[in-house]
């Protein structure tokens, strides 16, 4: 699994604003990430191509075990049929997912108000000190907007048909979609190895 995220790790160095909010692992790991062989990628995104580019990124961690869904799931398959689906992911051979999908996008206004520096002038007599008395500069007040996204990244174990493994994360204005998904599946990693879920 090192191998799978060592491109990440070279590519994301600089200070991460994703974090974990909470995780949880099958409680007796029988079944780990390292195990899977053969994963479907899924991202639930409403734009495809936002869709498209996170299952790509997705896919290159995953070394050449991983499968886009959009590519899988070809435009005649009908993907609101949940046994066709299951049906179809067993009998490729497919033995474990992971799932990544936007829950909730929070948008706060803050206002920083202005700000006055006052500062004495030096002058050569009393009469300019007393007239000029204190000189000083502002800056306007301003409003800018934090936006939070909170991403839910499941995995799945095909086989046993049952979540292995989840992580909510939190990513403040992040720089687009391509760095907040390597961004998420950075610190989504840091927490697996943290748990025991990948070695």
């Amino acid at each position: 699994m090192k191998k799978l995220f060592l491109p990440l790790i070279l590519l994301v160095i600089s200070c991460s604003s994703t974090k974990i909010v909470s995780s949880w692992s099958e409680p007796n790991k029988e079944i780990k990430i390292n195990n899977l062989n053969k994963v479907l990628v899924v991202a639930l995104l409403d734009n495809q191509t936002s869709q498209h580019k996170a299952e790509d990124q997705m896919v290159g961690y995953l070394n050449g075990k991983g499968e886009q869904s959009y590519n899988y799931f070809k435009s005649n398959f009908n993907k609101e049929n949940e046994e066709a689906i299951r049906t179809k992911i067993k009998k490729d051979g497919f033995d474990g997912a992971v799932t990544m999908r936007l829950i909730d996008v929070d948008k706060e206004k803050i206002y920083t108000p202005s700000d006055a520096n006052f500062y004495p002038m030096y002058y050569r007599d009393f009469s300019g000190y007393y007239f000029n008395r204190w000189n000083y500069n502002t800056t306007s007040g301003y409003y800018t907007t934090t936006k939070t996204f909170t991403v839910e990244t499941n995995v799945y174990s095909i086989k046993e048909d049952k979540i292995i493994w989840t992580a909510l994360t939190e990513t403040t204005n992040p720089d687009g979609l391509k760095t907040m998904t390597s961004e998420i599946a950075k610190v989504v990693y840091k927490q697996m190895l943290k748990e025991g879920f990948v070695n």
